[in-house]
């Protein structure tokens, strides 16, 4: 039932973007409201209880604020494309699985055992690619791959890290970038560029730093070599990135198009990808299997998303134009005037003391984005979206409640803690401070 509720939110969401009936609009902030009640019933205790600290919260002060029914209903609403790109990006998985690529990204993957810096580049390589599409399912399917193997703790969390925060930073199909390119009303045409380019930049800083730390910790003795790559597999890798790139330029030459909100053409074409492989393949009895598992597995497993996602956009929302934002808002001004240095790190100082005890991104991230005005800082919108996306990427990493760290944690073996500050502390501060620099003459 939980299903039905939270697909048909979707749905209707996608219906009032393109008819813009107010009428409409409030069905569907009723329908969330109703799938959050849910989600709090079924959530484990951290999130359910956050969310709703969080969302009593942004409903208290958007009401002291004068704004009434109406203003809490916009505030859901904001973040409503947001969760409807968490609940149907998982569809873009079941071509993967019925296409036989993820057998050939295990093959390779292996066949790199006997040479840590090539596996390490195949795992961060990888996540490059899946991720933007998978999210944190890219990392779980990775690991299940190797598994058996059992790399080395560190190296595991390394990799882990390095190759799926890089998609934070480019992927339309993440919230953070479209999150960011929705409250600083930028098309994701004029980011891409930039975006691809700071994230390359992350997997460059992460190999190459694997490279010191592995020649001071052998790996090849503990690694043995397995079977050579095969044509079929190959063709399947090339046909792999061919998807991607397809599917990315797609999304961009429809919003090129259109005009469309990115979040929207996201979320129909992760719709339409497995409706195409059907017709193409004539393979309508497979998709028939995952289908289902999405709809009564992959849906109602989102309850910690929903109750965490929904009341961080409703607190980033509501604590727009108070006197803590402006506050807030004031300082970092000041900051910027005196130096971008500073400012950028005033960004990353606040959003990090907040992420680390547990709020989301979306709210510490979210409310600078609806608070800041980049003319007012004497930068432009991409330099302070591009500030915006390192943040949050870097609180993804760093943060012990993050989803990333708590699944990375488990795979390794290791706490929160130091799969964040430990192993991947290094790359993190040194990325930061390239990537701020960068930033500078950017913005």
């Amino acid at each position: 039932m939980r299903s039905y509720l939270i697909l048909g939110m979707c749905v209707l969401f996608l219906i009032q973007y393109f008819l813009g009936l107010e009428w409409l609009q409030f069905v569907v902030v009723g329908l969330s409201l109703a799938a959050f009640m849910s989600s709090a019933f079924k959530a484990n205790p951290f999130p359910r209880w956050l969310g709703i600290f969080m969302m009593t919260a942004g409903l208290v002060i958007e009401w002291k604020k004068g704004t009434g029914v109406e203003g809490i209903s916009d505030g859901i609403f904001l973040i409503l494309p947001l969760l409807c790109l968490l609940t149907l990006a998982p569809l873009l998985s079941i071509p993967l699985r019925l296409g036989g690529y993820f057998e050939s990204i295990a093959v390779l993957l292996r066949n790199l055992l006997h040479q840590p810096k090539r596996l390490y580049a195949g795992i961060t390589g990888t996540l490059f690619l899946l991720a933007p599409i998978l999210n944190l399912g890219s990392v779980r399917i990775i690991h299940e791959f190797l598994e058996e193997i059992k790399l080395p703790s560190l190296m595991s969390a390394k990799s882990y890290h390095v190759g799926f925060t890089t998609a934070i930073l480019w992927s339309p199909y993440f919230g953070s970038v479209s999150l960011v390119l929705l409250y600083l009303n930028i098309s994701y045409k004029d980011f891409i560029a930039y975006g691809i380019g700071l994230s390359l930049l992350s997997l460059l800083v992460g190999n190459i730093l694997f490279a010191f730390w592995e020649k001071a910790h052998p790996l090849a003795d503990e690694l043995a070599p397995v079977v050579p790559l095969e044509k079929s597999h190959r063709n399947q890798l090339i046909k792999l990135v061919l998807f991607v790139v397809i599917l990315m330029s797609s999304c961009l030459i429809i919003e090129i198009l259109t005009h469309w909100s990115m979040i929207v053409i996201v979320c129909l074409v992760s719709i339409l990808i497995p409706v195409l492989f059907g017709v193409v393949t004539k393979g309508w009895k497979q998709l028939i299997p995952p289908i289902i598992d999405f709809r009564d597995r992959t849906v109602p497993m989102l309850n910690n998303e929903i109750m965490l996602f929904m009341s961080a956009g409703m607190l980033a929302f509501a604590l727009k134009g108070t006197k803590a934002a402006n506050g807030v808002s004031s300082f970092l001004s000041q900051l910027a005037h005196q130096s971008f240095i500073l400012f950028a790190l005033g960004v990353m100082l606040i959003v990090l003391c907040i992420t680390y005890i547990g709020i989301h991104q979306i709210a510490a991230v979210g409310a600078l984005a609806m608070q800041l005005n980049a003319a007012e800082l004497g930068m432009s919108n991409i330099g302070l979206a591009l500030l915006l996306l390192l943040v949050w990427s870097i609180s993804t990493a760093l943060s012990p409640f993050s989803g990333l760290n708590l699944m990375v944690s488990r795979f390794s073996g290791i706490s929160g803690v130091q799969t964040g500050l430990r192993a991947n502390g290094l790359h993190l501060s040194i990325f930061a401070l390239i990537g701020i620099v960068i930033i500078s003459y950017i913005g």
